[in-house]
């Protein structure tokens, strides 16, 4: 498995939380927050994989693009970026040493203090 940094999803994160489509919540929250198999599904059904890869911060390039096992490292719940997912993003992408991804979201987690 390559996964490497989705530029899209990075691009689309920064823009958010420039704009304040922000949760600023804590840690341990993510786990009720992030979209479910089914709120995945439905949003793909509505907004394609286009918009779908931009809630994604790794990309596995092994997979097919339109195949949800292809996209990694959520962030929001596709209105708003989440504090929780950015954190827990960042601790994922430097177990697996993926320190692109881990540069990125310690970028948009940097961004995300400057508003709390």
């Amino acid at each position: 498995m390559v996964v490497k940094l989705n530029a899209r999803a990075f691009d689309h994160a920064k823009k958010l939380v420039k704009e304040r489509h922000v949760v600023l919540d804590d840690r341990d929250e993510w786990s009720e927050h992030r979209p479910s198999a089914e709120e995945e599904n439905r949003y793909l059904e509505q907004h394609g994989f286009a918009a779908y890869r931009k809630w994604y911060l790794g990309e596995d390039d092994e997979q097919n693009e339109e195949n949800k096992g292809r996209y990694k490292f959520p962030y929001g719940d596709f209105e708003r970026v989440h504090r929780c997912g950015v954190l827990a993003a960042e601790s994922r992408a430097g177990q697996y040493k993926h320190t692109d991804i881990e540069a990125a979201v310690a970028h948009v987690h940097g961004m995300l203090e400057e508003l709390s």
